[in-house]
């Protein structure tokens, strides 16, 4: 199972990224998606989600308004748009995959991208 992010960049800050997610080995319709960063010194954070059985997906407070999370099953492939961007958006940026109830927490995802840097300047 690979996912693959791109999509990161340098950007100023009011800027806006895409950030696409491709997944080998795995179906993401059959999962929970989620995009979590970790920016140095913390801790990682879950940003968006969008779980397999669809409903409304999951904002942190810190991105709602700001950041649209897709998915496009038939290219297995994932999303986040990200508009507005803050200097406090600064991270790396990571996919993930899950089957687990607790798509809220990152012990709940079994697999993740190897992450896409976010650098948002002043």
């Amino acid at each position: 199972v690979q996912l693959q992010a791109s999509g990161g960049g340098l950007v100023q800050a009011g800027g806006s990224l895409g950030l696409s997610c491709a997944a080998s080995g795995l179906s993401f319709r059959n999962y929970h998606v989620g995009w979590f960063r970790q920016a140095p010194g913390q801790e990682r954070e879950l940003v968006a989600a969008k779980r397999r059985s669809g409903g409304d997906p999951y904002y942190a407070d810190s991105v709602k308004g700001r950041f649209t999370i897709s998915r496009d099953n038939a290219k297995n492939t994932v999303y986040l748009q990200l508009n507005g961007l803050k200097f406090e958006d600064t991270a790396i940026y990571y996919c993930a995959a899950s089957q687990n109830v607790n798509w809220r927490d990152a012990v709940g995802y079994k697999y993740f991208g190897q992450g896409t840097q976010v650098t948002v300047s002043s």
